[in-house]
């Protein structure tokens, strides 16, 4: 998978929530869901590389591993690897 990187916010909610994640450890139906879940419900930069089998795009798999989303000072990134169980990460900088 090529990486991609979006800073539009509009295009960053389309891209979400055509991303499934299911396999090991953390999973969803829709990525968009779970980023508005945890605080950020206006993303202005995502970057997303890697490629996960388990991972589906539009409905077709393989999609990216890793997710990092960004609305000014918070961050949630979504990791995993083929093998290995998908965990995610928030923080907040002052």
């Amino acid at each position: 998978m090529q990486p991609v990187e979006i800073n539009n916010p509009a295009e960053i909610e389309i891209f979400l929530s055509n991303i499934e994640l299911t396999g090991k450890g953390f999973t969803t139906d829709c990525l968009l869901a779970d980023v508005f879940d945890a605080g950020l419900d206006y993303p202005d930069y995502l970057k997303a590389e890697g490629e996960d089998p388990n991972a589906s795009y539009e409905g077709k798999s393989p999609a990216w591993a890793k997710y990092h989303m960004r609305q000014g000072k918070r961050v949630f990134m979504v990791y995993g690897e083929p093998g290995k169980e998908r965990r995610t990460h928030f923080s907040e900088t002052p």
